[in-house]
């Protein structure tokens, strides 16, 4: 009987052990958010020194002009009216598409353009030789749900565990007076862009196999507004110039997280709202590919974002270099 006991006493100290280093482990992954906001800028892909040497070569659409940029979405949305001021101004042939940070980076890697532009982090394969790294500022992500919702509010972590389907009942999250949500279950909604860079939805959960089972996955932003307008037990993400751009095709509504608003710029900049995107250009350094007119742009760009709206939850690099957030010349790589 006592070596039975022992036996039996040695099994449940094992299973002990392995539950909480796998609890911990879950739980160091959630904490060790920092590893995935940002990649290292000293880490770069090499390319051979004939692709170096190589000048910049516009595709035949854009023969002809003086400046040439591929923007991701959001960063279009953003920057087009500024850039068109520009162009204006200094009458310029300015050739400007709207695309996503893959498209700027396969044609920054075949030198078709002069500037791309990311709404993340670089990624290391987007650390080419010649190209520098401007941030323009980073951008609330907000955690949307249907405008008919009765919830306002949730904390990161109840947010975290409804994406990851631990918390499945709007009745579980209860409102500032204890008012729980409606009695229905939760339909979370994903889009996993950008898997290669860090920051962006990273940042809600560091690993795509954390996200529950359960969720719907759409490949669009116009996808994510109209299924979440559509549905009044959906939840999903997105940043609010999106939300705003895209508001024909539902009405959804942002929540606050941790008792914040994600127009709060004090909230974002100290680190009390979470979540964020960030809005990064490049330019080319060296003589093979660089454009001075590019260069005058970026730098008009990176002064006039400081007027962007604050409803969109913007801040500018300006405001994060004063907090103490961590940059390599023009390029944020770290929290404060």
């Amino acid at each position: 009987m006592e070596i039975k006991h022992a036996v039996r006493k040695w099994f449940f100290c094992l299973f002990s052990i392995l539950l909480l280093t796998t609890v911990s482990t879950a739980d160091d992954k959630l904490k060790g958010l920092y590893d995935k906001a940002f990649s290292d800028p000293s880490q770069g892909t090499p390319m051979p020194e004939e692709w170096v040497n190589k000048p910049v070569i516009y595709e035949k659409e854009s023969e002809g002009s003086d400046v040439t940029l591929v923007l991701d979405q959001d960063v279009y949305h953003t920057l087009l009216p500024i850039i068109q001021r520009f162009g204006k101004e200094q009458k310029l042939k300015i050739a400007v598409k709207e695309g996503t940070c893959g498209i700027a980076a396969g044609m920054l890697s075949r030198k078709s353009i002069d500037i791309g532009g990311f709404c993340c982090p670089a990624g290391k394969e987007d650390r080419l030789p010649g190209i520098k790294f401007h941030t323009l500022g980073i951008v609330a992500k907000a955690i949307l749900v249907n405008a008919e919702n009765s919830v306002d509010s949730v904390s990161i972590e109840q947010a975290r565990n409804i994406f990851r389907g631990k918390i499945v009942k709007w009745s579980a999250i209860k409102d500032d007076k204890g008012e729980p949500g409606p009695d229905r279950t939760i339909r979370a909604i994903g889009r996993f862009h950008c898997k290669a860079r860090p920051g962006h939805w990273y940042l809600l959960l560091p690993d795509e196999k954390m996200f529950s089972p359960m969720l719907s996955e759409v490949g669009s932003i116009p996808d994510m507004i109209s299924k979440i307008g559509a549905d009044r037990e959906a939840i999903g993400w997105e940043v609010l110039s999106m939300v705003e751009h895209y508001r024909n095709l539902g009405k959804v509504k942002p929540l606050k997280i941790n008792g914040y608003k994600p127009t709060d710029q004090s909230a974002l900049i100290s680190g009390k709202y979470p979540l964020y995107r960030t809005y990064n250009l490049t330019t080319w350094e060296g003589k093979a590919g660089s454009n001075r007119k590019a260069q005058e742009l970026v730098a008009y760009l990176m002064k006039e974002v400081e007027h962007i709206d604050s409803k969109f939850g913007f801040v500018s690099s300006f405001k994060l270099k004063k907090a103490g957030w961590k940059f390599k010349e023009e390029e944020l790589v770290g929290e404060p």
